[in-house]
C-alpha cells in the first residue's frame, strides 16, 4: 500500500505521454500552418500567372501590348513626351529652347491668368488625348490611377505648397449623363498620391452651359461667367488656404480663370492649376 502523497504506480509515465502527445499535436498545427500559408502564397502567385497569361497587360492609351498593367506601351511612350522644363513658369507651356529661369511666355504677359501658375503631364495629343476621351466618354476610370500618378510628379512644385486639392465641377446635368467627373476622379489619385485632402464640395457649377469645343478664347470666357460659385458654409474652409485646381486638359485656360476668381474673391490666398494634358503649339 502506498503512503498519503505517493503518486500511484504508473501516473508519472502517463504525465510524460500526455506532454508528449500534446507537444506532438502542437507540431503538427504548426506544420499544416506553414504548409497552409505556402499553398496560400503558391495559389496567389499562380492565379496572378495564370490571370496575366490569359489577359495580358496592355497599354492604357492604344490597347497594345505593355509591359507592365495601367502603363504604356513604347510606341505610345515615345510619341507622348512629357511637358518639362524649360517652359512658362507661370501657364506652364513649353519652350523650344532653354531661356532662362523664371521666363513667362508672350502669351503669359499679354494677358496674365488668374490663376498663379499651371502645369501639364503632357500635351494634349496622340496617346494623352486617347487617354482623356477613355477616361472621360467610356466610364474608363481605372485610366485614372496612371493619369494621376503622372499628375502629382508633374505638379510636384504646386503640390508642395498647396493646402488642398480642388475638381473643377460639373453641373449636374451633365454629371447625370456622364456618370462621373473626370476631374474629380483624376483628383482622388492624385490625392492617394501625394496625401493632399480633396474638397470635391467647396466649388460648385451652378449654371449648365454648352459645350466649349469650337468656341474662341472670348466666347469661352463669356459662356463661363457666372458657372462657378463657393457655398457659404465652404468659405470659412478656403480662406487663407493655398489651392490645387484639378481637370483634365487646360485649352485656352477660360475654365480655370472663372473657377479661379470666384474662389479667390471667396478668400483663398492662392490657385494653381494641374491638368493631365495641355493644348499648346508645337516647338
Amino acid at each position: 500500500m502506498s503512503d498519503i502523497g505517493d503518486e500511484p504506480e504508473g501516473a508519472g509515465e502517463a504525465a510524460e505521454a500526455t506532454q508528449r502527445r500534446a507537444g506532438a499535436a502542437r507540431h503538427t498545427r504548426a506544420v499544416v500552418q506553414r504548409i497552409v500559408r505556402g499553398l496560400a502564397r503558391g495559389a496567389e502567385f499562380a492565379g496572378s500567372s495564370l490571370i496575366d497569361l490569359i489577359y495580358p497587360a496592355s497599354c492604357i492609351a492604344c490597347g497594345g501590348p505593355a509591359a507592365e498593367p495601367h502603363g504604356l506601351c513604347g510606341p505610345c511612350w515615345r510619341t507622348m513626351p512629357l511637358i518639362e522644363r524649360p517652359y512658362c513658369e507661370r501657364l506652364g507651356t513649353p519652350f523650344a529652347v532653354e531661356m532662362g529661369p523664371g521666363l513667362l511666355s508672350p502669351a503669359a504677359l499679354a494677358e496674365p491668368p488668374v490663376f498663379g501658375r499651371a502645369r501639364a503631364v503632357t500635351r494634349y495629343d496622340g496617346p494623352a488625348r486617347e487617354m482623356v476621351h477613355r477616361l472621360k466618354f467610356e466610364d474608363r476610370l481605372e485610366l485614372g490611377r496612371a493619369m494621376g500618378l503622372w499628375m502629382a510628379r508633374a505638379g510636384a512644385e504646386l503640390i508642395a505648397d498647396a493646402d488642398a486639392l480642388l475638381p473643377v465641377p460639373l453641373h449636374r446635368i451633365r454629371l447625370w449623363t456622364r456618370r462621373s467627373n473626370q476631374a474629380a476622379v483624376l483628383g482622388g489619385f492624385v490625392g492617394q498620391a501625394c496625401g493632399l485632402p480633396l474638397w470635391p464640395d467647396v466649388l460648385r457649377r451652378v449654371k449648365a452651359t454648352r459645350s466649349q469645343v469650337g468656341l474662341s478664347r472670348n466666347e469661352r470666357a463669356l459662356n463661363l461667367q457666372g458657372s462657378f460659385k463657393v457655398p457659404d458654409e465652404a468659405r470659412a474652409a478656403i480662406a487663407g488656404r493655398r489651392l490645387v485646381l484639378i481637370d483634365d486638359v487646360l485649352t485656352t485656360g477660360a475654365t480655370a480663370n472663372a473657377a479661379s476668381r470666384v474662389l479667390l474673391r471667396a478668400g483663398a490666398r492662392s490657385v494653381d492649376v494641374l491638368t493631365f494634358a495641355r493644348v499648346c503649339s508645337a516647338p
